[in-house]
């Protein structure tokens, strides 16, 4: 069953701004807990919504919320990098750039630093021994490119500092699990790092995913595909959670916008409300952005 609270649900819905009284296709690039592909099906009637994600127990975790709604969700387990590929023409497109609260905490593939997991950190439900993991990172890659994707995607201060922990740590053994992880970090970052309100091990997990997943040219090829799939006249909504993915969403937008093939429906992205932040704290770093095309 699925936890996953989503986020800026009303604002995505209403800004895909779907007609009443029409049929409507909506592709979701990253069903996760299914919540905003559910919202579309409750509030449009005649809508119809494609579904896509990775993670193949997306689905099994949400299909019993879509239950009587039949043939107007196809969920396809597909990376939305497939947009492009998708031999469909929606109305809308929705991305939600956001790790869900069932990834976080059932995949048991290491992607929370609360749970002592295997070191994985990837989408893939049953990943083979040819598929890039956290764990062939902190253990194989070289001291530099620790700091690198630490510092680029974690945008974490003590990136060298943790580098140099992992690479000393390795030598004495392998780091396998999540709390091995979160030990070294723990261990190479200030005394007072430790104690701050986020938990010293946050970016680096982040940023290890991110790598995992090669996330941000996922992103770049996603917008690419859902703009070109995107009806003229169709809106696409992003969501992102991280201010490097923040940045390609708003370049991205920025050059259709020169190119004149679009229309930015908000000028500055849409963020959650106190409320909302205080029922879902996981919302608070969420930007909404969403663009129209002509």
């Amino acid at each position: 069953m699925t936890v996953h609270v989503s986020v800026l649900l009303k604002e995505v819905i209403d800004g895909l701004n779907l007609p009443d009284d029409k049929s409507s296709l909506v592709v979701d690039g990253t069903f996760g807990g299914g919540g905003h592909s559910l919202e579309v099906l409750k509030k449009y009637p005649k809508s119809k919504v494609v579904a896509l994600d990775q993670d193949l127990g997306a689905w099994s975790r949400s299909e019993k919320k879509f239950k009587g709604l039949g043939s107007r969700i196809d969920f396809r387990n597909l990376n939305f990098r497939e947009l492009g590929n998708l031999e469909v023409s929606p109305d809308a497109v929705m991305l939600d750039l956001g790790l869900s609260s069932d990834q976080l905490e059932n995949s048991g593939r290491g992607f929370t630093f609360k749970k002592d997991e295997p070191l994985l950190m990837t989408m893939q439900e049953n990943p083979g021994e040819e598929v890039l993991t956290a764990r062939d990172i902190v253990n194989d890659w070289e001291e530099e490119s620790l700091i690198a994707i630490f510092k680029g995607y974690g945008e974490e201060k003590f990136a060298t500092r943790i580098a140099r922990g992992i690479v000393a740590a390795r030598k004495e053994a392998p780091i396998e699990t999540t709390f091995d992880l979160v030990s070294v970090i723990e261990q190479a970052v200030p005394k007072f790092y430790t104690k701050s309100k986020i938990h010293p091990a946050t970016k680096t997990f982040q940023a290890l995913r991110m790598a995992v997943n090669d996330e941000v040219n996922t992103l770049k090829s996603g917008l690419s595909g859902g703009w070109q799939i995107l009806k003229p006249g169709g809106r696409l909504a992003v969501i992102s959670f991280h201010s490097g993915e923040d940045r390609i969403v708003k370049n991205f937008f920025k050059e259709k916008v020169t190119e004149e093939n679009a229309i930015l429906i908000n000028k500055k992205p849409i963020i959650p409300s106190d409320d909302e932040i205080e029922l879902n704290k996981k919302s608070r770093s969420a930007k909404l952005r969403i663009i129209q095309k002509k």
